[in-house]
């Protein structure tokens, strides 16, 4: 008997501290979701990559213009002189995420001439890989990467993993920062999402496509 109630008493033991380090691995993600949104760094940099999102017909989606306007922001202030464009497209689409951000950028007076639009990836983990390739190609190497603020956390961790020297400034306008269950929802999703990149070194198209990434 009393070995069996050690026994429980062990097993009780492992289950709470098993729970107890999974509650603190949560939470700590979700802080580092959190402290990453908030930066902002306008360091000179090679590029600024912006992260795609959904488009209609050629027009950038609201989640995907705000990214495009502060990135369009970002080249008018000198951050740096080379604008890429990143996404594909789903079956069906004529236009890419990636084609229909550079258009929006041109129409916006960005100059043709520093806008790349970088095609490939149907995720965010695919297109960060596609443009690590171009900039290697070209001997470039520090990028700003313009998303949400939520999706910094996730987006900088993968371009550093390819080698890149990221930093992020993320846009403050757009759907995903209207309101206080927008911010909760996008820190919930992003926790979860970088919480399975670091464990799987996968794409995290799940968690993109709840997102609309």
């Amino acid at each position: 008997m009393r070995r069996r109630s050690a026994l429980g008493a062990w097993a009780v033991r492992l289950v709470v501290g098993t729970l107890v380090m999974a509650v603190v691995l949560v939470c700590g993600t979700a802080l580092r979701v959190w402290q990453v949104a908030r930066d902002d760094d306008r360091t000179p940099a090679d590029a600024l990559l912006v992260l795609g999102a959904a488009q209609y017909d050629g027009t950038p989606s609201a989640v995907f213009a705000a990214r495009l306007e502060h990135a369009r922001a970002l080249y008018a202030e000198g951050v740096a002189p080379l604008v890429i464009t990143v996404g594909g497209k789903q079956p069906g689409d004529e236009f890419t995420e990636a084609a229909s951000g550079r258009r929006y950028l041109v129409d916006a007076g960005v100059p043709a001439s520093a806008i790349a639009a970088v095609e490939d990836g149907a995720d965010t983990l695919g297109s960060i890989k596609a443009v690590a390739e171009l900039m290697r190609a070209d001997n470039l190497s520090r990028v700003v990467v313009v998303s949400d603020p939520w999706h910094s956390a996730r987006t900088l961790a993968m371009a550093e993993n390819e080698g890149l020297h990221a930093q992020s400034s993320p846009t403050r306008q757009g759907p995903s920062v209207l309101t206080r269950e927008s911010q909760f929802q996008g820190i919930m999703r992003e926790t979860g999402a970088l919480l399975y990149y670091r464990l799987t070194d996968a794409p995290t198209t799940l968690f993109e496509t709840t997102a609309n990434w």
